[in-house]
C-alpha cells in the first residue's frame, strides 16, 4: 500500500452506494480518506462545484450528468461520453474515466478474445458507453446495444447469434438481487458473459452462464482495476505491480460468506460461532433469523403451519441473508430440500457440508427429526447436500478439527 495522503479527502458519489465496496478497495490502495456520498440527482451539481473533496469517483447515475460542471476533461472520456474519475486542481475540476481500463482488464482476465465476434450489450448509461468503446476498439465484428426500453423478446431475437454478452446495467445488483437483464437461453452461441456488477459476486444471469458451463468474469476485477488507475489520477503516484489482482483476491475473499449445511443436529451452529469468532466475522443463524423474523420458532412453525409453509417462510429468511457479504451462515438442517434456495446462498457464498455420523446426531426440538429415522432423513438429503455444497467436510467430533478443515479449506480458495 502507498501512503503518505492521509491529507487528502477523497470519496464516492453517487445516488444510491450501499453496496460499494471502493472505501475497502481504496483503503488498500492508500492512506487517504475515502467515504462514499449518497447525493439525490438536484444535490448533484452543488456537490460537485462545492470543493468538499479533492478528488473522487463517480457511479450509477451520475457518470454522465457530472459531466456539465467540470472544467476540462481528458479527451478518451469525451470520446466515451462518460466520466467516472474526478480531480480537483489549482481550482479546476478535471474529468478523467479509468472504467475503460478497468473494463479491459475484466476482459484479458476472462482469456476470451472478443476481436471478430458479435457482441450484445444491456444498458446505455455511463458503464455502457465505457464497455463499447472498448469493445470496438477490441474490433467486435458486431455490437448490439439493448436499451431498457428495447429490451424485448423480439429484439433480442435479433441477435440470438451474439457470442459476448455485457450486462451493464443494474439489473441485479444488491438489494434487488435475483433479477437479470435477459436469459442466456436466447444465445446459443455465447462463449463468455461480462456482468459489471459485483455485489452480488455472482448475479443471477452470472449463476445461469456457471449452470450453463459459459465462462464469465463480476464486475469485482473491473472496479479495483478502475479504483488503482482513479488512484494514480488521484496522487500522481503508480500503483505498485500486482496489487489489482492482490486486492480484487482480497475483497473477493473478504467479502464472501461461509455457508454451513448439513444435518440436523451436525453441530453447524457451533462450527458456525467458532469460525466467526476466529475470523473476526457476523455469525448468524437463519433458524435464529426465523423466529426474529416471525415470532415463532420452526419447530413451532412446522407444528402448527405444516412444513411447506415453513419452508416458505424460511426461503425469506435465506433470501435476505444471502444477499449479505462476509458472514458465517449456519442454515437450518433441511434448507437444501429446495432447489430454490440454492442460488441465494451461492451468490456471495461458499457452502460447506458438514457431515457427521448419524449416530451422534442430536434430535431434540426437532420435530421432523422425531418422525423420522436419521437414516430415512439422510438418504433423502444426501443427493440435495452434495449438490449444493463447494466442499464436504466429515466431523471427527471435535469441534476445533471441524472449524480448522473448513478455515483451511476457505482460505485455499481462489
Amino acid at each position: 500500500m502507498r501512503s503518505g495522503y492521509k491529507n487528502m479527502k477523497c470519496g464516492l458519489i453517487g445516488e444510491h452506494l450501499s453496496h460499494s465496496f471502493s472505501p475497502l478497495i481504496h483503503g488498500e490502495l492508500t492512506d487517504y480518506d475515502y467515504q462514499l456520498y449518497e447525493l439525490p440527482p438536484e444535490k448533484l451539481g452543488d456537490f460537485v462545484k462545492g470543493g468538499g473533496l479533492d478528488a473522487f469517483n463517480v457511479t450509477i447515475p451520475y457518470k454522465k450528468d457530472v459531466m456539465q460542471y467540470l472544467d476540462e476533461i481528458s479527451p478518451e472520456a469525451l470520446s466515451i461520453g462518460s466520466v467516472n474519475t474526478v480531480v480537483r486542481k489549482n481550482g479546476k475540476l478535471y474529468g478523467y474515466n479509468t472504467d475503460y481500463f478497468g473494463f479491459n482488464h475484466m476482459v484479458e482476465l476472462s482469456g476470451i478474445r472478443v476481436k471478430g465476434k458479435k457482441a450484445i450489450v444491456f444498458g446505455t448509461g455511463g458503464a455502457s458507453l465505457t464497455v463499447c468503446a472498448l469493445l470496438r476498439d477490441l474490433g467486435v465484428s458486431e455490437l448490439a446495444v439493448i436499451g431498457i426500453e428495447d429490451n424485448t423478446p423480439e429484439n433480442i431475437a435479433k441477435h440470438s447469434d451474439a457470442q459476448i454478452v455485457v450486462n451493464a446495467t443494474p439489473v441485479g445488483m444488491y438489494p434487488k438481487n435475483g433479477n437479470a437483464p435477459t436469459s442466456l437461453s436466447a444465445f446459443p452461441d455465447c462463449l463468455c458473459v461480462f456482468d459489471v456488477i459485483f455485489n452480488p459476486a455472482r448475479t443471477a444471469l452470472l449463476l445461469e452462464a456457471e449452470a450453463r458451463g459459459i465462462p464469465y468474469v463480476n464486475g469485482l476485477p473491473m472496479l479495483v482495476a478502475q479504483a488503482a488507475k482513479a488512484f494514480e489520477y488521484f496522487t500522481g503516484d503508480r500503483c505498485e505491480d500486482g496489487c489489482i489482482d492482490k486486492i480484487t483476491s482480497l475483497i473477493s475473499h473478504r467479502t464472501r460468506n461461509i455457508v454451513l449445511v448439513g444435518m440436523p443436529g451436525c453441530g453447524k451452529s457451533t462450527v458456525g460461532k467458532h469460525i466467526a469468532e476466529r475470523l473476526g466475522r457476523q455469525f448468524v443463524d437463519a433458524d435464529t433469523e426465523f423466529e426474529t423474523k416471525y415470532g415463532i420458532s420452526p419447530a413451532e412453525c412446522i407444528e402448527s403451519r405444516g412444513e411447506e409453509e415453513f419452508r416458505r417462510m424460511e426461503h425469506e429468511v435465506i433470501r435476505e441473508l444471502g444477499k449479505q457479504s462476509g458472514l458465517v451462515i449456519a442454515t437450518g438442517g433441511g434448507a437444501v430440500t429446495r432447489e430454490y434456495n440454492y442460488a441465494p446462498l451461492h451468490q456471495n457464498g461458499c457452502i460447506f457440508f458438514i457431515e457427521r455420523a448419524l449416530t451422534k446426531l442430536s434430535r431434540d426440538g426437532r420435530p421432523l427429526s422425531m418422525k423420522t429415522s436419521p437414516e430415512e432423513m439422510y438418504a433423502k438429503r444426501i443427493d440435495s447436500y452434495r449438490r449444493f455444497a463447494d466442499v464436504t467436510v466429515v466431523s471427527n467430533e471435535v469441534v476445533e478439527d471441524t472449524v480448522n478443515k473448513i478455515i483451511s479449506e476457505f482460505e485455499n480458495l481462489n
